[in-house]
């Protein structure tokens, strides 16, 4: 019989599993299908939310990732693998060079994207400006894919 709140069979067992090494799945795995322009869920006409194979899923992850600022919330905070999600564009805007911007947000794009261990490479940036507004494109490609994704931010 059990004496405390933790027993010591269960301890050493918690212990085992912390100090195994997780690997983190990458196959790329299907999903609810996401407008990013409508920003909801697209659903069939029986009013079904429709499915993403598993390519697209990871092409709205990229997108929504993006999106995320680096901890603007809890789920955003540190996961498993010690990687933080999102990107960090607020002191960004605070720059006023031109160069260094770019710099910084393709930085933090590539860091937020390679977070996942489905990317490949995070490449092809191109910055327009217009005014004090910088528009961003550039190209991620999943590992084992021959096409790339394209984001435009």
């Amino acid at each position: 019989m059990a004496t405390g709140l933790f027993p010591e069979d269960n301890m050493e067992k918690m212990t085992e599993w912390d100090s195994e090494e997780d690997e983190y799945d990458t196959g790329y795995k299907r999903s609810m299908k996401w407008d990013p322009e409508t920003g909801d869920f697209v659903r069939d006409s029986a009013g079904r939310v429709a499915e993403a194979d598993g390519y697209e899923a990871f092409a709205m992850w990229c997108y929504k990732i993006i999106q995320a600022e680096r901890d603007s919330h809890m789920a955003y905070m540190e996961t498993v693998s010690g990687n933080d999600l999102g990107v960090e564009t607020e002191e960004i805007a605070e720059e006023d060079d031109r160069e260094t911007v770019e710099s910084m947000l393709q930085r933090t794009y590539t860091e937020a994207l390679m977070a996942n261990p489905r990317t490949e490479t995070v490449s092809g940036f191109e910055f327009t400006w217009e005014g004090d507004t910088v528009y961003c494109t550039f190209q991620v490609k999943g590992k084992g894919q021959d096409n790339t994704v394209q984001i435009s931010v």
